[in-house]
Order: C-alpha cells, then structure tokens, then sequence
C-alpha cells in the first residue's frame, strides 16, 4: 500500500490572514467550515495534492514560542517546507511582497540543501529550500 501526505493541520488565531500568507506560496480556498456557535472556523487550502487545513478557535490556546533552534529540540512536528528551484529568485518575490526583510540570509544545511526560515502570522516557521540533490 502506498502512502502519500494529504494535508497539514495548523491552528490559527485569525484564518484570513494566514490564507493570505499562505496564497503567497499558490494555496488557494477549497472549502470552508463554520460551527454553528461560532467557535470554531475550519478552511482548506489547497496547492497541488497538498492542503493546508486552517483551524480557528475562538477561544483558542496560545504556546510558548521560540527561536528555531531551540523549537527544534521540543518534540512534535516543527514547521512545513516549500521547494523552490531558484531560492535566490524566491527570497527576492519574497521581500517584494513584505513577508521577509532584506537581510534574510540564506544559508547551506547540513544535509546539503540551500535554505532560509520565515514565520507565518502566529509565529510557525515556514522554510524555503533549494533542494538539487540526486538520489
């Protein structure tokens, strides 16, 4: 049986700026849920065979965040990654648009990828990855 990734899940305080985040790397709405209550608002984004599945409480929990480094020695799953084929081209689009500063550096992996981070509205990192390896 083949196994293939459907979708991620990230909780969000205001879900119409994180679809406006995330329409900057192509996602686009695909369905919407709303309780009746309120209290919960469910939207699907979708790129491709991936969708990002947005959910916003209205009494929602807020964690703790911290730097890169440090989130990735807390466990749990620790961001999502987009591949590019030019990552310099990328980080140009990417500042035009206001979601990175000039100075975002780019830096080179310890598995041999080209990479920068940038942060989603509520603080979840997002890596952007130049990735010509062959295997």
């Amino acid at each position: 049986m083949d196994f293939y990734i459907h979708h991620i899940a990230i909780s969000v305080t205001d879900i119409e700026k994180s679809e406006k985040f995330y329409s900057h790397f192509g996602f686009r709405k695909i369905i919407e849920y709303q309780s009746e209550d309120e209290g919960l608002r469910i939207r699907h984004l979708k790129k491709g065979n991936l969708i990002i599945e947005l959910f916003q409480f209205q009494n929602h929990i807020s964690s703790k965040k911290y730097s890169l480094w440090e989130d990735l020695k807390v466990l749990g799953y620790k961001h999502i990654a987009f591949k590019v084929e030019d990552i310099y081209r990328a980080k140009e689009e990417l500042i035009r648009e206001g979601l990175i500063s000039p100075n975002t550096e780019i830096k080179k992996g310890r598995t041999g990828i080209l990479y920068f981070f940038l942060t989603d509205p509520d603080g979840n990192f997002v890596e952007i990855v130049e990735d010509k390896r062959k295997f």
